[in-house]
């Protein structure tokens, strides 16, 4: 399914929570109705709500009289609007994806301008993979990965090892760039008690 989210900017409109509780549907037709409160981030309410407006709609049919024995099912209507209510989400999300990556391409030449020629990413996150796909667009040069969190230590990221962040002492980059969005101060003030002089710390921040 897609998951939910909380944003500021891009908060979950009605015909996402739609979409989403039909894909949970499609998923799983004795799927109960708490259980699709509790996957889309719903009310239990609410959800009566919007499966109500579904029936209605003719997009599913709901069979049984106890939530033991409640079903819903796609139509051929349901099927159809779930493929191409997804399509268009798929093709929103890319929008946002390329938009999110130019900023980064754009930022990663500011450093480039600075004679920043290799960096270590901090952070093997979601957003790391973008900066990872916007430095192909560069003449930057990832040369290791690290992160703060032991159970991704050793693990494969792009083709790097994950290392802890006291590995920075001996890989030395020309800069260190904060791939993560939240902390971004805290995890500075780690990085510059291990990071050798003249390293440069690089944040997402700085856009």
């Amino acid at each position: 399914m897609i998951e939910p989210y909380h944003s500021k900017y891009l908060s979950p409109s009605k015909e996402f929570r739609k979409l989403s509780l039909l894909l949970l549907i499609k998923d799983g037709a004795n799927i109960s109705q708490h259980t699709l409160a509790e996957k889309s981030h719903l009310s239990s309410s609410m959800v009566n709500v919007y499966i109500k407006d579904l029936a209605d709609e003719a997009l599913i049919t709901v069979s049984g009289k106890s939530n033991r024995t409640i079903r819903y099912h796609l139509t051929e209507k349901g099927k159809k609007f779930l493929y191409k209510n997804f399509l268009e989400f798929s093709a929103e999300t890319v929008q946002i994806y390329a938009s999110v990556k130019r900023e980064i391409i754009r930022l990663l030449r500011q450093f480039e301008s600075l004679g920043i020629k290799n960096i270590v990413l901090y952070g093997a996150s979601d957003t790391a993979e973008i900066v990872t796909a916007a430095i192909q667009h560069t003449q930057i040069t990832v040369i290791g990965v690290i992160d703060s969190d032991p159970a991704k230590h050793g693990k494969i990221f792009n083709g790097h090892t994950i290392r802890s962040p006291e590995a920075i002492k001996s890989i030395i980059p020309d800069g260190i760039l904060i791939t993560s969005f939240a902390h971004q101060n805290e995890i500075h003030d780690n990085i510059e008690k291990l990071a050798s002089p003249g390293v440069q710390i690089l944040k997402l921040a700085n856009l």
